[in-house]
């Protein structure tokens, strides 16, 4: 037995303790890299200087840093998981293990030095480790210097040179990048073609390379009369370099990453958005698309004008849309896409890419642990915007939809129904089947949020959505913190959303068992719940002449209820339980006949059956 005096000091240090927890801290870091290239040789040589900043309140001893392209080798972990796992990804396949050696790509530290002194580290495929001599301390400043050689790989996945479309150097995961340090630990995943995941800061990258080259890039160009190609002022006279090459100066503020193009036919098209922003848009010349990518920058005004309104405002200065890579892929103030597509194709994988600059480059969920947080909101606010283009008659060959989010809820129940679904909670790299991962990821994430909103009403969803962004861009949320986000704006608890959603593979499947009508004063329904998942219930009345009644059921877990979303006359029911197999209302008898009786009309609750959610009268 606990004394009185005891227990009584114990809840104060407990209530002490819980109080003096640190908000959600964030690592920093600062980039200064001058790379030289020598593009016949396919490689180059890179210096790199770090700040980085300890702002965890733990003691360091190691230092980790991707090494992305020692991936492109043969027998590395991407090569052996691309050979090995069921349904390898198209464009991978076995292609990395027929790399010749001057096909492969490699990233090689030539030394490390911390605060001045040099030290011990190990190259393990994809991943630097670095020992430290001293350690570094919570709010303590580090200088790190590193010297790299490295050999751009035949482009297979997302980075390398000559792509399939000709362009000459697609410059993603190219540098010794510092793994993310948060409140979960290390992150130091080997790479594997799925996910990333970084530290925000600032970087100052400076990149020679043949004078011939025009370098693209995700970020703010400091020489422009140096360079030239449509960067300098109107009006300005370029520079005229004396040498055979020209040394590109680009800064990146408070980004978790850099990336950039190059080729000598790059041509540069650049548009001032409505929302004050510069657009560039680079690509190849000649190659017969010229007109699509001229179109493109209107469009993606008009694009980020609607991003803007729906999903907050756009932070930075400017952003670009670069041909490159093997088809579409974001990064921060920038995308690589494929640019050889008919207008409607070049538009959806443009507002793809482009959306996750909020989803991913300005919130920067941990992609590996949250894809569906990356790649589902992005798919989700990608619907709304291609079908508000479409309404507006923006991309040729499509019309607007009733529900843009059809096709995803399609897709989902194909998922649920293969056998191969897994939890959301799964780690990226490690899902059995590209398959599930992909549907996991763009499909059920898309589908979380437009059920979010059947479940707390459209007007209060929207106003969460823009609260999440306000509340935790620059911070790493996970999924508690975007449920959390919806629970305080909605007053409803959400936890038992996302447990079942995300942490389980349970299925929604509900079905109108019984309507039986005593002849005078009521009709009694019997709801049949077939699927683990409970959901609160819109259950929407028509009468044979047209008139309409919503019944309302919330789920008991919610401890509320949504507010009305419609002019219909809504019937409050008593709450129902999840671990109700059946649930039964009344409806009081009218002069006109009940006609038909439907669950979810909306569609937004991802019913794995919609057949079964319908009665209706026979004659």
């Amino acid at each position: 037995m606990i004394k009185p005096f005891l227990l009584l000091f114990t809840l104060i240090l407990s209530t002490s303790n819980i109080s003096a927890q640190p908000e959600r801290w964030q690592q920093h870091v600062n980039y200064a890299m001058q790379v030289d290239m020598d593009v016949a040789k396919h490689q180059y040589h890179g210096t790199m200087q770090l700040e980085y900043t300890n702002n965890s309140p733990d003691v360091l001893n190691k230092l980790f840093f991707h090494l992305y392209f020692n991936a492109f080798q043969p027998n590395s972990m991407m090569d052996v998981r691309s050979r090995t796992i069921g349904d390898p990804d198209g464009r991978v396949g076995s292609r990395i293990s027929k790399l010749s050696p001057e096909e492969i790509g490699w990233i090689h530290i030539k030394s490390v030095v911390v605060n001045g002194k040099a030290v011990k580290f190990q190259e393990s495929e994809t991943i630097l480790e670095i020992s430290l001599d001293e350690s570094i301390l919570p709010s303590s400043i580090s200088e790190i210097e590193m010297e790299w050689d490295a050999q751009v790989p035949l482009q297979v996945r997302r980075s390398g040179r000559d792509n399939r479309e000709g362009v000459d150097f697609t410059m993603t995961q190219w540098y010794p990048k510092l793994c993310e340090y948060d409140y979960q630990g290390w992150h130091a995943n080997p790479y594997i073609a799925r996910e990333f995941y970084g530290v925000w800061g600032d970087f100052d990258v400076k990149i020679s390379i043949d004078k011939d080259y025009v370098v693209a890039a995700g970020g703010y160009i400091q020489n422009p009369q140096e360079v030239g190609f449509g960067y300098e002022a109107e009006g300005s006279t370029v520079k005229k370099p004396f040498t055979n090459k020209l040394t590109w100066h680009f800064k990146a503020p408070n980004v978790h990453d850099f990336a950039w193009a190059a080729d000598p036919d790059f041509t540069q098209q650049v548009l001032r958005a409505d929302d004050g922003s510069l657009m560039r848009f680079f690509w190849q010349k000649g190659n017969g698309y010229d007109e699509q990518w001229e179109k493109l920058p209107a469009i993606m005004n008009r694009a980020r004008t609607i991003m803007n309104e729906h999903f907050g405002k756009y932070p930075y200065a400017e952003y670009a849309f670069i041909q490159g890579g093997d088809g579409g892929m974001e990064y921060p103030l920038a995308t690589m896409i494929t640019g050889n597509r008919p207008l409607n194709s070049l538009v959806g994988v443009a507002v793809h890419e482009q959306l996750h600059s909020w989803y991913q480059m300005i919130l920067g969920s941990n992609e590996s642990l949250y894809a569906w947080m990356d790649e589902g909101f992005t798919s989700y606010a990608e619907s709304i915007v291609e079908n508000e283009l479409a309404r507006e008659g923006l991309v040729p060959g499509k019309s607007a939809e009733e529900n843009p989010f059809a096709g995803a809820y399609s897709s989902y129940t194909f998922l649920a129904k293969s056998g191969k679904e897994e939890p959301m909670t799964t780690h990226a790299d490690h899902f059995n089947t590209n398959f599930a991962y992909s549907l996991a990821a763009y499909v059920k994430g898309a589908v979380f949020l437009n059920q979010m909103e059947y479940i707390i009403g459209k007007d209060v969803f929207d106003r969460g959505l823009l609260t999440y962004f306000k509340t935790w861009r620059f911070k790493h949320p996970n999924a508690n913190d975007v449920t959390r986000v919806f629970e305080k704006e909605s007053g409803l608890e959400l936890d038992w959303y996302k447990e079942d959603w995300v942490n389980t593979t349970n299925t929604i499947d509900y079905g109108i068992k019984s309507v039986e009508s005593d002849g005078k004063r009521s009709t009694k329904v019997v709801i049949e719940r077939i699927g683990r998942m409970a959901m609160p219930l819109d259950i929407v009345v028509t009468y044979s002449n047209g008139d309409q009644d919503l019944y309302y059921a919330p789920l008991e877990s919610m401890r509320g209820e949504k507010m009305a979303e419609s002019k219909l006359t809504r019937v409050v029911l008593p709450d129902h339980r999840w671990v109700d197999l059946t649930y039964e209302f009344q409806i009081p008898n009218k002069t006109s006949r009940i006609a038909k009786i439907e669950i979810d009309p909306s569609h937004r609750m991802a019913d794995v059956d919609f057949e079964n959610n319908v009665w209706e009268k026979n004659e």
